[in-house]
């Protein structure tokens, strides 16, 4: 239980002292950056899935 412990503490420490937190500012810009890039991938993935069910739909009917 003493090493148990002993982590907790250690890990205390390391996340008060030694992590650099990022600023809100800098929270803020990540956070913008990460929601501009889900959507844009979003929009890719809707795309292909579009242009794939046209090409099925294409397909398929060729097939008819």
């Amino acid at each position: 239980m003493s090493k148990f412990t002993t982590y907790l503490e250690e890990t205390k420490t390391e996340l008060l002292t030694k992590v650099s937190w990022p600023t809100w500012a800098e929270l803020q810009g990540s956070a913008i950056v990460v929601m501009i890039s889900s959507v844009i991938i979003a929009l890719l993935v809707f795309a292909m899935d579009f242009g794939f069910d046209k090409l099925m739909e294409l397909l398929y009917g060729a097939l008819k």
